[in-house]
């Protein structure tokens, strides 16, 4: 159940607040009844007019994307360039989605598209501190003092990030590389390659493995799959 002003916006039947005018001014009916208070509560099966036109509401939808390199988070791009959505619809469907939060243009991995907007805004807000793991390749052989560093928090724009975990999983003496796995649960722009730039190692490959506790197991580069019920139902009890 959801507010009826919240559904009508998310139809697209105009923003919330002006829906909001709609419902006291008595022209929205659920139902077949007048409805002028702004508390109602309407379910998926509720029929909704406003001026006697059925609005057309989209079922929730929720996928899990194994994002490839070269593909932009967005729903839309100016240049021209493909979206996460664009691998979506080129399955055939066709609602109206978008990811939740970003991962750069040449960062891979696991990422989220629904159109569920109050699950979208509800994970992506640093008060639930969902875990997300990374998996970075980086310049320069690292150090402890360098992923305790990560560990405590580092000045990024001014700001100090919050805990993180680190693992060292390799080491490339030869080509003087090193491949880092780094769990934060903060989502501020380009944090990861920030975090690593702050300690004088530049990320030269970054994906994303895990997204709370869900992973990438089965879904390959470019390849995406619906939520299964019990999945999504514990991201909704994340608090």
């Amino acid at each position: 159940m959801e507010r009826l002003q919240k559904a009508m916006a998310e139809a697209g039947v105009a923003s919330r607040r002006a829906s909001e005018k709609l419902i006291v001014q008595g022209k929205v009916m659920v139902n077949g009844k007048k409805v002028t208070e702004l508390g109602t509560k309407v379910g998926v099966h509720d029929e909704i007019t406003v001026n006697g036109v059925p609005i057309q509401r989209e079922k929730h939808v929720y996928y899990l994307l194994n994002k490839p390199r070269g593909v932009i988070s967005s729903a839309h791009d100016d240049k021209g360039r493909r979206t996460v959505v664009d691998i979506i619809h080129d399955e055939d469907i066709n609602q109206r989605i978008y990811p939740v939060g970003r991962l750069d243009y040449d960062t891979t991995g696991i990422l989220l598209l629904t159109n569920d907007g109050a699950l979208a805004n509800k994970l992506m807000h640093p008060r639930f501190e969902v875990d997300k793991t990374y998996v970075a390749k980086v310049k320069g052989i690292i150090k402890n003092e360098d992923l305790k560093q990560l560990r405590l928090g580092v000045m990024v724009d001014g700001q100090k990030t919050k805990p993180a975990k680190t693992k060292l999983l390799s080491v490339d003496r030869e080509k003087k590389t090193s491949i880092v796995q780094l769990t934060i649960h903060e989502g501020r722009n380009h944090q990861v390659k920030n975090m690593f730039k702050a300690v004088d190692h530049p990320v030269i490959k970054l994906h994303r493995e895990t997204y709370g506790f869900l992973n990438l197991q089965g879904v390959q580069a470019g390849e995406f799959r619906a939520l299964k019920p019990d999945e999504l139902q514990r991201l909704k009890k994340i608090k």
